[in-house]
């Protein structure tokens, strides 16, 4: 609940940053991202401690994507990753973090990746920086690209 309140306060301050892909002029897909102070949950995590970035350079975070089932397997979600680097790089660049999933059970997850996976990253440009947690359902990378 606090979590859907701060988002609120965000949306209401023009603070929250998405992607939206449309098909046909229907939203199909959306894609979560914004500047670490927007999504600070992640520097809580255990897995983070001890590989968050240093230096001074502004940090961004693609934290999630949301595709509607007729339309996965089909470039949406590489279509709202490409929109939000642009969008950051409009906004001055800097480094920016993802967290994709790198397996996952099917019957867990109803066969979609949340966070996007590995392989979208790889293919624009992000490098892997290490594991980032794991469940008895899932498995997540920490990836890294500078815009």
């Amino acid at each position: 609940m606090r979590n859907r309140r701060h988002k609120r306060a965000l949306v209401e301050q023009g603070c929250a940053h998405g992607i939206l892909v449309y098909a046909n002029g229907e939203p199909v897909g959306w894609c979560q991202y914004g500047p670490r102070e927007e999504l600070p949950r992640i520097d809580n995590k255990r897995a983070y401690q001890g590989l968050a970035p240093q230096g001074p350079e502004k940090l961004w975070r693609i934290t999630c994507f949301a595709v509607l089932k007729p339309y996965r397997k089909r470039g949406v979600a590489s279509a709202a990753l490409r929109a939000a680097l642009e969008a950051i790089r409009r906004r001055g660049g800097g480094l920016v973090e993802a967290y994709p999933i790198t397996r996952w059970l099917a019957r867990a997850f109803g066969n979609e990746s949340t966070h996007g996976t590995e392989s979208m990253f790889v293919k624009a440009g992000f490098q892997r920086v290490g594991p980032f947690g794991s469940t008895r359902y899932s498995s997540h990378v920490l990836m890294r690209k500078t815009v």
